[in-house]
Formats: structure tokens, sequence, C-alpha cells
């Protein structure tokens, strides 16, 4: 079977959990011999440049692994202002390839276009959709939370969102719905990690028969070793991992460390591992600065980290702390938390709450609230044998094997189930983005 995948990005520039999740698969399925072939399609964008005759790049990655430089992008439609490249150089290499499955992983950059075009080009080719948010449901940043003061969104309407974004209408709200439903109907299925995700995508109207649950997987190495403590010493060193944003809850954290009283927090620290800070507003770096300081000794920023850093880094920890103020999905950072047995203190909504058992494998705090992380905190710094009990009961997450099994039962199924549909005729086309 020949495999295609298709990213926003490639890990090797970015190590958000789509990217990563999509070059995990990719490398697992070379990895079974040479029974099944995968490919890799990441997209590039600004600052790397475009050579003049193709879009298409190396970068010097591995031979089945290829960016196509793509940055006319339209994030209301979610659409790619380059047809030409979807109808040339993508188009070639996606003819040259010949998957049997082709697997978006997402279509930032690429556009929703991406996707009728492999229908166009290979009828016969199994279309898989893995969803990692909740990008075609919401224009904010596909976090399901609203403008203001980030309440949290439950469910997606034109008049509701309209609400949130006054310079579109109900009217082109709803004719955006139907122009990105019309392109995901080509897929013949989609993929979520979390049941959480499954559900809000049902409620929009995306069938639910064509949905199924595969966790993300894991390169799982050893897991890091407990810290060593001195005699006496506690299990008081938080981790940050991820994304500097404002969705990520940073700043509820900063807060709630600075709400921890003296005789608690002791000599305790919060350790924040995080990039893309320099890509924020204005105002949300001057309060993340201000906060940081407010947390003095507390607390302690050291940047962007690799994906191979990782495991150095939870052994500088014990407790991983996710404290994200939108529902998420199925968080990296908790597998792997999970996999090196640092209990995770986590906001109680969506995919979080979904993965993380309360007072079995980790901790649940009350989302968006610096008072009752504090609490949480505080307890995990005074509660005898927490720690212990809660790192004992961390589940194992898939590793790379079972995750590259798992899809290829899917696409297998996926492909006999066509073959038992075919029946010939045209694809027909969706909606077009309507001329401006």
């Amino acid at each position: 079977m020949r495999v295609l995948i298709v990213s926003h990005g490639h890990p090797a520039f970015s190590i958000g959990g789509a990217e990563v999740a999509s070059h995990n698969l990719f490398r697992a399925i070379n990895g079974d011999g040479d029974v099944h072939q995968a490919f890799y399609l990441a997209r590039a964008a600004g600052p790397l440049r475009r050579h003049a005759e193709t879009p298409l790049l190396s970068l010097r990655q591995s031979e089945r692994e290829v960016f196509l430089h793509a940055d006319a992008w339209d994030p209301f439609w979610l659409s790619n202002g380059a047809l030409d490249d979807l109808g040339g150089a993508f188009s070639d290499y996606v003819t040259q390839v010949k998957p049997d499955v082709v697997h978006f992983h997402h279509v930032i950059g690429l556009g929703m276009e991406a996707i009728l075009q492999v229908r166009r080009l290979l009828p016969r080719a199994a279309i898989v959709v893995t969803f990692h948010e909740y990008l075609s449901i919401c224009l904010n940043h596909g976090q399901m939370v609203k403008t203001a003061r980030n309440a949290l969104c439950r469910q997606a309407s034109p008049a509701d969102c309209a609400a949130c974004f006054p310079q579109h209408t109900a009217g082109a709200i709803f004719q955006r719905e139907l122009f990105l439903k019309d392109h995901l109907a080509l897929a013949d299925a989609y993929v979520s990690p979390s049941r959480f995700l499954i559900e809000r995508y049902a409620d929009w109207g995306l069938p639910a028969r064509k949905f199924h649950l595969i966790e993300n997987g894991l390169d799982s190495g050893a897991p890091a070793p407990p810290r060593p403590l001195a005699d006496g010493g506690r299990r008081n060193r938080f981790g940050f991992f991820g994304q500097v944003t404002e969705f990520k809850g940073l700043h509820i954290l900063l807060d709630a460390v600075a709400r921890v009283p003296r005789a608690v927090w002791g000599d305790a620290t919060l350790c924040i591992f995080g990039g893309n800070l320099d890509n924020q507003p204005d105002t949300f770096r001057a309060n993340f600065a201000k906060l940081l300081d407010a947390a003095g000794r507390r607390a302690r920023f050291f940047g962007s980290y690799r994906a191979e850093e990782l495991p150095r880094l939870m052994a500088q920890i014990d407790w991983a702390v996710v404290p994200s103020i939108w529902w998420e999905n199925s968080p990296l950072v908790i597998q792997e938390a999970f996999l090196h047995r640092r209990p995770p203190i986590v906001s109680d909504i969506g995919g979080m709450a979904e993965k993380v058992a309360d007072g079995v494998d980790g901790l649940h705090f009350r989302a968006g609230s610096p008072e009752d992380l504090a609490d949480c905190l505080a307890r995990a710094l005074s509660e005898p044998n927490l720690w212990t009990r809660l790192a004992a009961a961390a589940p194992r997450p898939p590793d790379l094997a079972r995750f590259a099994a798992e899809h290829l039962r899917l696409y297998r199924a996926t492909l006999a189930a066509k073959a038992r549909a075919a029946g010939g005729g045209k694809v027909r086309a969706p909606v077009a983005v309507p001329a401006a």
C-alpha cells in the first residue's frame, strides 16, 4: 500500500502536535519493511523562499519527504489562492506517487481545494482527514473560544459566529460552512484522537459514521527516570511544555504560581519550555513579561525546545501542567507526561479532561481559574504520596507500531468499502469560493 500524508508543516521547523503526529505516522508506516510505503508532503512558506521554477522543495529531509511552498492563504475560507500550483506541481507530484491513500492532517496553506484536486486525480484512492482542532467550525483560530473574554463556545452557528466576528455577515459565514462541508464530504473517512472532538464535529453536521477514534502514537523510548531527591526533598518542580499563546493558559498558570502561600511553595519552581512568543501580539507579550516578573524566582522561562530534547527536560521536572483555556483535543504533552510518569495537572474541559482521570493518574482544576489552579498546585506540594500514586497509575501511550497498525486497518477497510461501492460516475465539484 502506498500512502501520501499531507501536513501543514514539518516537525523539523515546527513542534506542533499535528506536525509531530503526522510525521510519526509517516515514519511508522515506512518502518514496516517493504510492505507499505509512505510519502510526506508538508507545506512551506515564508521566510523560506520558493524556487523560481516550482513550488516543490526538498529541504534535505529523506527521499520521500517533499515540501510545497504555499503562502497565498485565505484563513476565512481555508482556501488556497494559488490554484495554479495545485493544478500544476501538486497534481504532478500526486500523480507520480500514485498513492492508494491520501491522508490529510491539515489543509492550512494548501486549502480545501487540495482535497478536491486529489479526488479528481485519484477517484479510486481513499481520502482520510484527521482533525486536530476545530478550524473548520470556528473562525477564532479553531479554538471554539469566543472573542469576548475568552468564554468557551460549545456549538457554532452563523449568527453566533457573526457576533464574534462582526466584519462577516451571518450569510457569509453560512456560505463558508457550506463550502467547507462540501469539500470535507469528498473524504472517505475522518480520524480524531478524542471523542470530544468527534462530538463537536458531529454536532456541526459531519456524519458521525465517518469518524474513527485513533489515539496519536508516540516514539516511545525509555521513560525519563524520576528526578533524584535529597533527603526530605519534595516533588516540587512543575513544567509547562508547548506553544506560548493566549489559548495555552500560561497567564493562568503564572497567576496561580504567585498565589500559592509562601509556606507551601517553599523552594518549588515552575519551568516554562515554550516557543512562538515572538509571534504573539504586543499586548500578550507585555502581559506575559509582567506576570513572569511578578512570579519572581518561582518561575523560569527557558524558551523553545526541540522534540528530541523532551526526555532530558522531563527528567528535570515532577509535574506537567496543561492550563489551556480552550477545549484542546489530544494534547501531545499529556501523552509525553504519561510516558515519562510525570502526573499531569490539567484544565477540566474537553480533550484534557477526557485523557486525564482526576485523582487517578493526574489532577483537574477549574479551567481559567488561577485560584483553583493555585489550590491544585498547593495540594501537589503538600499531600503525602500523591505524586507516587498518580505516577504509578499513568497509562502507557500507544507506540508507533500500534499507531501505524490502527491506521493501516482503517485504510484497508476504507479501500475495501470503496471497491464494493464502486459504480463509476464523475466527481461532483463542490461549490467554489464566491468571487470577491
